[in-house]
């Protein structure tokens, strides 16, 4: 069963428009049209949709109320507005609006389906990674109730409430830009803009207009003005990922707008006031590229005035398990599949892998299940042979040829038609090992103490007969 097309939906009264950008993008999206909000309205009622592509100037109800509306609703998708009408006023209306982003007409369709495609991305890791959905809730919607998370989680709080500038390191995957979000949506800056650039994406001049806009004229091609990252930002958040990958001139700009709050844009002697929260993310290690003379120190001081260091996923396996449940539902239903739940033994072979690419990896390995599965159960058969294979050997490297506790399934071949029944039955028996004292419970089942009087608060009677010891 072949995965499911992103579904994008276009909205604009002119037809040639319409059509053109399906003959475009039908091959890598699914596209609907509609040539009006109302009519767009109404296909967002019936449809699940990912991206909406709208114009601005329409009769009766125009791009910018349509963004509004939708963009209060839960779940809403990315809205990116087209428009022939660009200005200063127009763009950072269109992004307090709600809009993801914005892009003037003409479009250049390699524009177009970059911005798609981080917009996807970043969609992907709100609906599915443990992304923020709800401020109010104790870990913004981010999945993981581990003490290494818990830890993590605690001092983006704290942070939340600071200007100072953030910065997040950690492994690819490891969910960087969630937290960025969650600090933003955690901050008094939570109802204004929060505008992502992801800097590997683009070349040393493309990046340095994406930051700082440009003047038209500025250079070959720049036909009209051009509002940059930081303008849209402007007493909101502006999240630089992977930091790391900029070059050194741009470095010095950077930090000149940083140290003045102050910018000029490219080809213009303007010298605008940003009130920017700036928040920075890589993978990369910024020490060693300072002694190498490839990342300016003023310039990593500069950004590391907090650092929120994420764990890999193998240093907090005790989520996993939460994690595969999210992920397999989100799955299930982006595929129209079925799922009841996971074997405890192929539950046990995911928690032994070490998973290189960690959340995200294991979000894609999980949607890969989902779609070959051929029953409701994922099982043994259904995981990637890589991890398979990598669980035998750890068995096989282990003394007396007996798998490591890590590697060993907790309950060999034992169907468990929910995870989530799977993890009380573990509590259950963690409890009973511990003749009922939740703190020797805790450090059986690797977690903290507030953790599990949190699961049992939640599930009244796990605890059966037991009362607390100390």
């Amino acid at each position: 069963m072949a995965a499911k097309l992103p579904t994008i939906l276009v909205i604009d009264d002119e037809r040639n428009t319409r059509e053109g950008l399906r003959d475009a993008f039908e091959d890598k999206y699914d596209i609907l049209l509609a040539d009006s909000a109302a009519a767009g309205l109404d296909v967002l009622k019936k449809r699940h949709v990912d991206v909406v592509l709208t114009d601005l100037r329409m009769p009766g109800m125009d791009g910018m109320a349509f963004t509004q509306e939708v963009s209060s609703w839960n779940d809403a998708p990315l809205i990116i507005m087209l428009t022939a009408y660009g200005s200063v006023q127009t763009a950072m209306a269109a992004m307090r609006a709600g809009a993801y982003d914005y892009l003037t007409k003409p479009v250049k369709l390699d524009d177009l389906e970059m911005m798609i495609d981080r917009g996807l991305e970043v969609l992907r890791e709100r609906r599915s990674g443990g992304a923020v959905a709800d401020a109010s809730s104790e870990n913004a919607g981010i999945i993981g109730s581990s003490p290494a998370m818990a830890a993590v989680l605690d001092e983006a709080r704290q942070v939340a409430d600071a200007r100072s500038t953030v910065l997040i390191t950690g492994e690819s995957g490891t969910g960087k830009e969630l937290f960025a979000h969650a600090i933003h949506a955690w901050s008094p800056r939570a109802n204004k803009p929060f505008v992502a650039v992801h800097c590997a994406a683009l070349n040393e001049n493309l990046l340095e207009s994406e930051l700082f806009g440009h003047e038209k004229g500025a250079y070959t091609g720049a036909n009209e003005r051009f509002i940059g990252r930081f303008e849209r930002a402007d007493h909101g958040t502006l999240f630089l990922d992977e930091i790391g990958e900029i070059s050194l001139p741009t470095q010095v700009k950077l930090l000149r707008v940083l140290e003045t709050r102050n910018l000029e844009r490219v080809g213009g002697s303007t010298t605008i006031p940003v009130d920017v929260r700036l928040i920075a993310a890589t993978n990369r290690d910024l020490p060693a590229m300072v002694r190498e003379g490839t990342f300016r120190e003023d310039l990593y001081y500069r950004l590391n005035v907090v650092n929120l260091r994420l764990p890999a996923l193998r240093e907090h396996r005790e989520d996993i398990p939460a994690l595969i449940e999210h992920f397999l539902k989100i799955a299930a239903q982006d595929n129209g599949k079925k799922m009841t739940g996971i074997t405890a033994d192929a539950l046990a072979v995911l928690r032994s892998y070490d998973w290189p690419g960690n959340i995200r990896e294991l979000r894609n390995c999980v949607e890969r299940m989902v779609v070959l599965a051929r029953g409701t159960l994922l099982t043994v058969s259904d995981i990637p042979r890589e991890i398979v294979d990598a669980f035998a050997g750890t068995a096989e490297e282990a003394p007396n040829g007996h798998a490591t506790a890590a590697a060993q399934p907790a309950v060999p071949s034992t169907p468990v038609l929910d995870i989530h029944e799977n993890e009380r039955a573990a509590i259950r028996q963690a409890l009973e090992q511990a003749n009922g004292n939740r703190t020797r419970a805790a450090e059986i089942l690797g977690i903290s103490r507030r953790t599990l009087q949190r699961k049992l608060k939640q599930e009244p009677g796990l605890e059966g007969g037991a009362g607390e010891t100390i």
